[in-house]
């Protein structure tokens, strides 16, 4: 069954990031719309209901350019300098829709269907809501890449497996690839994949620094401590191309990641919890006013990052060369990390 779904969920991404193409390449042409570009214009359309109803909710216009770019993936009512201040200090990725809010989403969902005793039943359930999200941010490719990937990350739940690994990491890149290959060179796919990989690569090691035990006891230490490990080789994966692209490297991109994850979850519930509650007016208005104060201190708060001293180093200009050179350093210095973990993993065991 498990691998029944990932091939299906494979022809499905397939045939719809077809459908899309095809409707693009035939934009002289007038033809029927196929019924994917159809189910796509529909959900356009409801977002475009639900940005409405953000207008009327009196948000100031950085509040709005924020949440809406945040919970529907369109940036279009961002200013300039709000764009270049997110990107100062590292936190340009809250407001692309892409892995972090969906496995949000995924979360929610998991919660809510969490007590069904059928956890196949669930897990699907799961999947075919983030794909609904999907559809209604406009597929664009960094959601479809992310909610292919948590689509065989929920799949492979079913069978006990480890659910995030490489090899699902690159099953997904074979397919993205195999479906359009001009994604590869798509700044965004590069970014996504290599942050994934070195999260998946090189978060284990960062997280048994403190051990598991001290963690269990401290739930908070637990929490930071998580959070601090996942940052730090997201970092490491997209720094060299960072650089190479944009010329930049933030400097305080930790502390902004403490700051924006956070507050990235609390938006994303309740901007959900304000839209259901539309029927009751008051508890509506409560619940915008605590999310306009959260995104209001989150920019705020990324505001006075930015004024910091040498909060990013400007003026990088990498070659392709030197790129490669900087991955297969990283490479080799995991390597090493592994081995020597391994190793005193074999000691203490021998020990015991």
């Amino acid at each position: 069954m498990q691998r029944v779904g990932i091939w299906l969920l494979t022809a499905m991404v397939g045939l719809m990031w077809g459908s899309i193409t095809r409707q693009q390449q035939q934009e002289t042409v007038d033809t029927e719309p196929t019924m994917t570009e159809r189910v796509r214009q529909q959900a356009l359309s409801v977002r475009q209901g639900l940005l409405d109803d953000y207008r009327r909710w009196g948000l100031s216009d950085d509040e709005y350019g924020v949440i809406a770019a945040m919970t529907l993936g369109d940036k279009t009512a961002l200013t300039k300098d709000m764009k270049a201040r997110y990107a100062q200090v590292g936190a340009s990725h809250v407001l692309a829709l892409s892995g972090l809010h969906l496995m949000i989403i995924y979360a929610v969902i998991s919660l809510m269907v969490g007590w069904w005793r059928w956890r196949m039943v669930s897990q699907v359930a799961t999947v075919l809501a983030v794909w609904a999200f999907a559809f209604l941010v406009g597929l664009s490719p960094s959601v479809v890449r992310s909610a292919f990937m948590i689509s065989v990350y929920a799949l492979a739940s079913l069978g006990y497996r480890e659910r995030m690994s490489v090899n699902t990491l690159a099953f997904t890149a074979i397919v993205m690839l195999a479906v359009n290959p001009l994604a590869m060179y798509d700044i965004g796919f590069q970014l996504s994949f290599m942050a994934v990989l070195w999260i998946v690569l090189l978060n284990p090691l960062l997280a048994s620094i403190i051990p598991l035990h001290v963690q269990q006891r401290h739930r908070w230490l637990s929490m930071l401590w998580g959070m601090t490990t996942v940052s730090v080789s997201a970092q490491v994966g997209t720094a060299p191309l960072v650089a190479y692209y944009f010329g930049r490297l933030p400097v305080y991109f930790l502390l902004s990641n403490y700051i924006v994850i956070p507050a990235a979850t609390l938006i994303l519930y309740l901007a959900l919890a304000s839209m259901m509650t539309g029927w009751w007016t008051a508890l509506q208005h409560i619940l915008v006013g605590a999310l306009a104060t959260i995104v209001s201190w989150m920019n705020g708060a990324l505001g006075w990052i930015a004024q910091l001293p040498k909060s990013s180093v400007e003026g990088l200009n990498l070659s392709t060369l030197q790129v490669c050179l900087i991955y297969l350093l990283t490479g080799a210095l995991w390597v090493l990390l592994t081995l020597a973990t391994n190793r005193k993993n074999v000691e203490q065991l021998r020990e015991s």
